[in-house]
């Protein structure tokens, strides 16, 4: 038996919850999703991430016939059908049902997805414990003015030009530069480097999508007295960076030790990335960031299952 999904409020069998194939989020990718996390029967940030839904959702002007408040209850109710205490969420919006054309005023009525699956690291266990070899690619990330990355949108073939791009030069991600030739993101995670003790990513103005692991990380950065500066980073700094790494939902925090099949200082994981991963644990596991998914009695017979 498959998993359970949440298709607009009701609950179906995965092999049953389908979608028409008129639906706008497949024929012209338009639609929003989130990717959130569930640790420990805590759905981790749950409110940050329905905030940025709701914003990107606002961007395409697709109205949701839900709450905020709704749709967190039911993640929380398609966690608790499919049993699950720690997961990877996706949470789709889509623009719905409307004849073949990109008019988005001929789609009446938007879906609403829910996918939880118990899903690991998207880099896996040895990605995370001896770091990625990235390659610079010729893909661009698109313009701020373009298909804005501010917007979590159902359109990824920007990234997935560059993760084809990864794969034939056999590097773990791409890293895609802005349209000026400044470092933006990977295909699906932000980059953070550290240089001279200090923390330095690129700002919104380099086309990237403002992550909830990136804020986290900037926060514990912030405790741990390190300073943190947002701004243009080129592909030679970046290259000669003391150390490097990723940050992602998906991701969670992963560092970087070879860019262009050069060793990133000693071409291994840095110091400051390991205390910063160690702090991200600790706040993960942290009740106080998370929304929880079942009633403390709940809680206990799960963690004693």
């Amino acid at each position: 038996m498959g998993s359970i999904v949440c298709m607009n409020g009701d609950f179906k069998e995965q092999s049953s919850a389908t979608i028409s194939v008129y639906d706008h989020g497949l024929l012209y990718g338009d639609g929003v999703y989130e990717g959130l996390r569930c640790y420990s029967g805590y759905v981790f940030q749950m409110n940050e991430h329905l905030d940025r839904l709701l914003r990107s959702a606002k961007s395409l002007r697709i109205d949701l016939p839900y709450s905020k408040e709704q749709i967190g209850e039911l993640i929380l109710q398609t966690l608790r059908k499919n049993h699950l205490h720690n997961a990877y969420i996706r949470l789709i919006v889509t623009r719905g049902v409307g004849p073949i054309g990109p008019d988005p005023r001929t789609c009446k009525n938007p879906n609403l997805i829910i996918i939880v699956e118990d899903l690991p690291n998207v880099h896996g266990a040895a990605g995370k414990q001896k770091g990625l070899s990235l390659v610079i690619v010729s893909t661009r990330r698109d313009a701020v003015d373009a298909t804005s990355h501010e917007i979590k949108s159902l359109n990824y073939i920007n990234s997935i030009l560059a993760k084809m791009e990864a794969n034939d030069y056999q590097a773990d991600d791409a890293i895609m530069l802005d349209p000026r030739g400044f470092i933006s993101e990977s295909t699906i995670c932000n980059v953070f480097m550290v240089q001279k003790n200090k923390l330095v990513t690129p700002g919104s103005a380099s086309g990237i999508l403002s992550g909830i692991t990136r804020q986290n990380v900037i926060e514990i950065a912030q405790e741990q007295n390190i300073e943190v500066v947002e701004r243009d980073i080129t592909p030679y700094e970046l290259i000669h960076a003391d150390e490097v790494f990723l940050t992602g939902t998906h991701a969670e925090i992963v560092g970087v030790v070879r860019i262009n099949n050069l060793p990133i200082a000693n071409g291994e994981v840095g110091k400051i990335t390991k205390e910063i991963i160690a702090n991200f644990q600790k706040r993960i596991a942290n009740p106080r960031y998370g929304t929880p998914v079942y009633q403390p009695a709940e809680q206990g017979e799960m963690s004693n299952a």
